[in-house]
């Protein structure tokens, strides 16, 4: 630490009437991080699943998202494939090495070319399997690895999202505690990308452009019921 920012940070610990050795700071702070303790939780998301499903896809195309419902992982390559006959995209998608993802029947869609791997720049549209979503927000919450790379989530114009109903919650709260729960206090994915809608800007004249710093459309494929 440099001199500059330690004298600093003496002044805060001395204005507050604290000391920079305060034991009992120290253990309330490793005691918040190990509980990870829930704050003030809205009432908007905590709802029966069916209407938690509901409000998810409705709040996503609020933020200008599209949504497809199907009834079964199986239906999932069709409804890509409709998805990108709808906005005149090339038959070709990419997505990593998730498992879910790889098992769906891509080859019952006989003009559809599936490449496998992290987004390259020549990529317009990718497929990325979510870790959950967000029922107050229609926020989808995406896990980094090489079963869905992060590049897959930002470089492509047109990202494809599945997302299974079961892994809707009402609240940012309930997915992070699942997180938790699936991979650990200590091995936490090394990024966790929280997106809601496509990548939007109005910095200029206060004019909303889509697309201004990643995919310019976000499409979701919500699978089966909660």
């Amino acid at each position: 630490m440099s001199d500059a920012k330690a004298s600093i940070l003496a002044k805060m610990r001395s204005a507050m009437g604290r000391k920079g050795d305060d034991t009992a700071r120290r253990a309330a702070v490793a005691d918040r991080l190990q509980r990870a303790p829930k704050g003030l939780i809205p009432a908007r998301g905590q709802l029966a699943p069916a209407a938690r499903t509901a409000l998810f896809c409705e709040m996503a195309e609020k933020v200008q998202a599209s949504i497809a419902r199907v009834a079964s992982a199986a239906e999932v390559p069709q409804a890509v494939t409709d998805y990108l006959k709808s906005k005149n995209l090339p038959a070709r998608v990419r997505f990593g090495e998730d498992a879910r993802l790889a098992a769906m029947p891509w080859a019952a869609q006989p003009n559809l070319e599936v490449d496998r791997g992290r987004a390259e720049n020549a990529d317009l549209a990718t497929v990325s399997h979510a870790f959950g979503g967000i029922a107050e927000t229609g926020t989808l919450m995406l896990t980094s690895g090489p079963d869905n790379p992060t590049t897959l989530n930002f470089l492509p114009e047109h990202h494809i999202v599945v997302l299974s109903a079961a892994d809707i919650a009402g609240d940012y709260e309930s997915l992070w505690e699942r997180i938790r729960g699936v991979h650990g206090k200590g091995t936490m994915p090394r990024t966790v990308n929280m997106i809601t809608g496509p990548s939007r800007s109005a910095d200029i004249e206060q004019t909303l452009l889509l697309g201004a710093h990643g995919p310019r459309a976000l499409h979701i494929v919500v699978v089966g019921e909660a």
